[in-house]
């Protein structure tokens, strides 16, 4: 049998995770000083020079935050740059049938050049803004709101937003677990908990590949481990502006669930995919920043958070109920917020309690944030980080800040409930756009329809296969 060269016909680029890291970090400066206009002379130049990258992967989210790559070749892509269009009604939550042409704009700062064992050979990354036909920005593309947004933000205010987030998964025995999920469950990998993973055993090398790759791709990693529950994960890295942190959450996900199936096994971020242990959040940690210095610090002020800070919290907690369908979208995330296993359900701030939806981390100057606990890490992060901007800057506070430690309150139990507060919300429509509300709410209503009211004391299948995260077009037609 003749020996297959074709592997050495293919002389695609493929880039030492050291120097990725390196071509990251840099291309990551650049974007905070270097205009868009310039980085896109130098990057096309880039590519038309460089004869190994084979095509273009362009990224974008839906609604709900399903991440969507879409592969251009490359010459196709520079000689058409004006001109790339796509069809908005196949994706959920985008265009209906009748005006279905929708445009991708590239964002060029945003660039990333990837592992090529983790997303192929001969490949760049770039986000996309989705733009209608006439080139106005798409109102439900909440990346391109949040970007939009966060400059005028910095333009008339001179602030900037900063966050980082917390994403807890699980890593489930069996390649499409979720899709597979009537047939016997899910079926843990490893029994360890909190810190617990011997070296090399199945659940550390997951961890260690993934947190390699976000290395690579500039993460600016900081700790990786087991976390409380079995078979849990979590990887943390460095605070980054708004849009950058959501787009980190997108490839976080999808950089954990490839490595997951190179090694026959599935990355699932279902909030609570086990009754009885831990589920998984996305704890979101963000402060403001206006001219180099962080305003939500204060020595002085109430556990060392500035008054603009306090009026932030404040406001969150006023809309809390109304706004929680953003943070907790699928039926599966309100069986996270239970209070046996330390849930943020509870609509206060605290120092220490971890059962607070809003918690206030030890900090100094530079470090001095608010860690939002009550956001599921199946949420969008572009709508999660939007609306949590909008609301503590344009919300009504609380009318006296004592409520905010002394009266408690409760987030919605069931995703039903939290629905029909979102409907109900005069607040919502202002901030999202009455079309968006009444789009995100009818897929929420869709997956709820399909599930028991009841949670119970078991995780159903429907919770599972019509996830919106979950790739099952095939089982919401079989419904």
């Amino acid at each position: 049998m003749a020996e297959d060269k074709s592997a050495d016909l293919k002389s695609f680029l493929e880039i030492p995770y050291d120097e990725l890291e390196e071509m990251n970090l840099k291309a990551a400066q650049r974007a905070e000083r270097v205009s868009a206009k310039e980085l896109e002379l130098e990057y096309t130049a880039w590519l038309k020079k460089e004869k190994q990258i084979k095509a273009v992967t362009l990224c974008f989210s839906d609604i709900e935050g399903r991440l969507h790559m879409l592969d251009y070749d490359k010459k196709f892509l520079l000689e058409s740059l004006g001109n790339l269009t796509f069809d908005g009604s196949s994706i959920r939550g985008f265009t209906p049938q009748h005006e279905s042409d929708l445009r991708l704009e590239v964002d060029w700062p945003s660039i990333r050049y990837f592992p090529a064992d983790v997303i192929g050979a001969g490949k760049v990354i770039f986000f996309a803004s989705v733009l209608n036909g006439d080139r106005t920005p798409y109102h439900s593309d909440f990346r391109g709101v949040l970007k939009s947004y966060t400059k005028n933000l910095k333009k008339k205010q001179g602030m900037t937003a900063y966050a980082a987030s917390e994403i807890e998964g699980f890593l489930e025995e069996g390649q499409n677990a979720e899709q597979r999920y009537r047939e016997n469950g899910f079926k843990l990998i490893s029994t360890g908990g909190y810190y617990h993973s011997l070296p090399m055993d199945m659940l550390r090398q997951f961890i260690d590949k993934s947190a390699e790759a976000q290395r690579a791709l500039g993460f600016k990693n900081e700790k990786d481990h087991p976390e409380v529950a079995p078979s849990q994960f979590e990887m943390n890295f460095s605070y980054a502006e708004v849009v950058r942190a959501a787009d980190h959450v997108q490839l976080y996900k999808l950089i954990c669930r490839q490595v997951a199936r190179s090694m026959g096994h599935t990355a699932t971020f279902l909030p609570k995919p086990f009754v009885g242990i831990n589920g998984s959040g996305m704890h979101t940690n963000f402060s403001l920043s206006k001219n180099g210095k962080n305003i939500f610090y204060d020595a002085k002020g109430k556990d060392g958070l500035s008054d603009v800070a306090w009026d932030f919290i404040l406001k969150l907690l006023n809309h809390a109920s109304e706004i929680c369908l953003v943070f907790n979208s699928s039926v599966n995330a309100y069986r996270r917020l239970d209070p046996h296993f330390e849930a943020p359900n509870q609509v206060k701030v605290s120092a220490i309690d971890r059962g607070s939806m809003i918690r206030i981390p030890m900090a100094n100057e530079k470090t001095a944030r608010i860690e939002l606990r009550s956001v599921a890490p199946d949420a969008n992060p572009y709508l999660v980080l939007y609306t949590m901007l909008k609301t503590g800057l344009e919300g009504e506070r609380l009318e006296k800040d004592e409520t905010a430690r002394d009266r408690v309150r409760f987030l919605p139990s069931y995703i039903n409930d939290a629905i029909a507060l979102f409907n109900s919300s005069k607040f919502i429509g202002e901030i999202l756009g009455e079309d968006s509300k009444q789009k995100y709410a009818s897929f929420k209503q869709l997956v709820a329809d399909r599930s028991p009211k009841e949670l119970g004391t078991i995780v159903k299948a429907s919770e599972v296969l019509f996830h919106h995260e979950v790739t099952n077009q095939m089982l919401w037609n079989q419904f």
